[in-house]
């Protein structure tokens, strides 16, 4: 992304403007400047200096400020720049911008500017399915703004649940590098969510094709007994899901589990290592090959044809070979390599010098690390991941499952975005 691109992004009043200080430095690292209008409810929950530390100038507040006015003027602010991005969007601002108020700096230049924007919707569950909130959302619609998210998941109040909370930083990084990049028609709504009512979405994978793994492999003994590992497929089920959701025509390739496939998507169900590696190769070419299952190392060289019996005697010797290396089999490919190829590392110790070996030793360009020492991981509905890649580390604090999934899947459509 070039280093000229700019956004002027607006704070509303919401718990989910401490997000707005991680999409800030996000912005920058991706050499995207951002100027800043912090709404007087905003000030509730960040402070302008805050804000003005991590974006490297002045927040803007007061419509009247004669400094400002002087300096560049609401009109100006919001015309010199790439993108408009409102975040938290209220249900009060949303509102405002369905009527065309103006009554503050941020109303103002949402009305005055010449440029895109974009809203991230935050507010309580019953608020974003209110008939108001629809004909708001509906209206905005017409008017051509773009939305990412909500996500569904819990509220800051106790007690409630459902569709409301704030896109994920790396969600919204996502949305506002595919408008920058004009990848998305003028005039489209639910940027990465819905649209009460069920608007038609344009969505960041959209024409990408995905293929992920999920679960265990199980390994034969003998007709009854196998070799496997804990893994429940919940993780990769949920990446699934999500990049269907975004869009793209998605591929899972499921060992044994019992969660349910994901709609909207095509599954293939395996069993061991190898018939993991056939699918996966029969599924190629995809421009995302994301390794989520937990793939037994090993197998028996020769499984029993009948139940091997507990007879008194010596115990039977089993034999392991190695089974293949999917991963690196996929990452080595010198023609139709995917663009982005993503293994996962489920450690005990040392997880981020493990999943840094692992990501030279294979080949891939990204490894979702993950400490399964403890209890409560795998088979669990909640995660914490480092993202390890050439470029460093980025460590995620610990959230559900769904949401590891949402994240990952904007990250990478910010990395397959031409």
């Amino acid at each position: 992304m070039s280093a000229s691109r700019s956004i002027l992004l607006i704070i509303g009043g919401g718990i989910a403007a401490y997000k707005c200080l991680e999409l800030i430095r996000r912005l920058k690292d991706r050499g995207i400047s951002s100027r800043v209008i912090l709404t007087k409810a905003g000030e509730q929950f960040v402070t302008p200096l805050s804000v003005s530390a991590l974006a490297g100038e002045r927040c803007f507040t007061d419509l009247f400020s004669l400094t400002d006015e002087a300096d560049i003027g609401h009109i100006a602010l919001s015309r010199s720049t790439d993108l408009l991005v409102v975040a938290p969007a209220t249900a009060d601002l949303i509102a405002k911008m369905a009527t065309g108020q103006a009554n503050d700096l941020a109303t103002t230049a949402l009305l005055a500017t010449d440029k895109r924007v974009l809203i991230a919707p935050a507010m309580n569950p019953r608020m974003w399915e209110h008939a108001a909130t629809r004909r708001n959302m509906a209206q905005l619609e017409r008017d051509g703004v773009l939305v990412v998210g909500p996500n569904s998941g819990a509220m800051a109040e106790r007690g409630e649940n459902g569709p409301g909370r704030m896109a994920e930083p790396m969600e919204i990084l996502a949305a506002i590098e595919q408008a920058l990049s004009s990848q998305v028609p003028p005039r489209a709504i639910g940027f990465l969510g819905r649209l009460p009512g069920g608007s038609a979405a344009a969505k960041p994978l959209a024409g990408k094709r995905v293929l992920i793994t999920s679960g265990p492999t199980h390994e034969p003994i003998d007709p009854v007994r196998f070799i496997a590992n804990r893994s429940s497929g919940k993780q990769g089920h949920a990446i699934a899901a999500a990049a269907a959701a975004a869009g793209a025509q998605v591929t899972l390739v499921s060992g044994p589990v019992t969660v349910p496939d994901p709609a909207g998507l095509t599954t293939i169900h395996v069993e061991s290592a190898r018939e993991m590696l056939a699918a996966v190769e029969g599924a190629l070419p995809a421009d995302i090959a994301i390794f989520a299952a937990a793939v037994a190392d090993w197998r028996v060289a020769d499984a029993a044809p009948e139940k091997m019996k507990k007879d008194g005697g010596a115990l039977p010797a089993l034999s392991l070979v190695e089974n293949p290396d999917i991963l690196a089999t996929v990452a080595a490919l010198k023609t139709g390599r995917p663009a982005v190829v993503v293994g996962f590392a489920a450690e005990t110790e040392h997880v981020v010098a493990h999943a840094q070996a692992k990501l030279a030793r294979k080949g891939c360009d990204l490894i979702v690390a993950n400490d399964v020492g403890g209890t409560g991981v795998m088979g669990g509905e909640s995660n914490t991941v480092h993202l390890v890649s050439r470029d460093g580390v980025e460590t995620w604090p610990t959230l559900p499952k769904t949401e590891v999934a949402s994240r990952l899947v904007a990250h990478l459509a910010g990395l397959a975005t031409p």
